[in-house]
């Protein structure tokens, strides 16, 4: 058992805690920069917590760098190849909706590739405001129809739909049907903000 990897909960709270380390806040700095508490980013940080995606993107906020960062191994990808046995998965356990980081981890890239599996009625809201390094985002609809909601603007997509936004305001996904949808999330920032 020593040698198996660490879970994804694992890998999240090492990425928390040297993300935090690497900007230099204590608890207390990151708590009061994105509105977790102290107690649940000492939680995560030690991988006793299964945080929702509403609560992480609020972490990652807080520490400047894209959600998907969060989900990074500690130790770079060895090559620019990431396969798909190696593509970390993550459930919310408040939705249900799937994750799957499709790049390679740990790359210079500021292009990061996500895949989502949504469920039948699922609803997620992002309490998103303007970053910096600005966070720009295109989604693409694989399969299903999702609405997403930026700010009072509200777009209703369908297969092979895509639409660009940039997260500077609250964001809101919601599948409205009763068929799982699919879809890739593509994600472009400063390449200094996935240290």
């Amino acid at each position: 058992m020593e040698n198996q990897p660490p879970s994804l909960n694992d890998r999240i709270a090492q990425r928390v805690r040297d993300l935090r380390a690497d900007r230099g806040l204590s608890l207390d700095a990151l708590a009061a920069h994105c509105g977790v508490s102290r107690s649940m980013i000492s939680l995560i940080e030690r991988g006793e917590s299964s945080p929702t995606a509403v609560l992480l993107e609020r972490l990652a906020t807080g520490l400047g760098v894209p959600l998907a960062s969060l989900f990074e191994a500690p130790v770079p990808a060895s090559g620019p190849v990431s396969r798909l046995a190696d593509q970390p998965q993550w459930r919310d356990p408040h939705s249900g909706y799937v994750r799957r980081n499709v790049s390679p981890g740990g790359s210079a890239s500021p292009i990061h590739i996500v895949e989502v599996l949504f469920p039948p009625k699922a609803r997620v809201a992002y309490e998103t405001g303007a970053r910096e390094p600005q966070v720009h985002q295109q989604v693409w609809v694989l399969e299903g129809t999702i609405e997403v909601t930026l700010g009072d603007d509200r777009h209703r997509l369908g297969a092979g739909d895509c639409l660009a936004l940039v997260l500077d305001r609250p964001t809101s996904y919601y599948n409205p049907t009763r068929q799982i949808a699919r879809y890739a999330v593509v994600i472009a920032t400063s390449p200094s903000s996935w240290r």
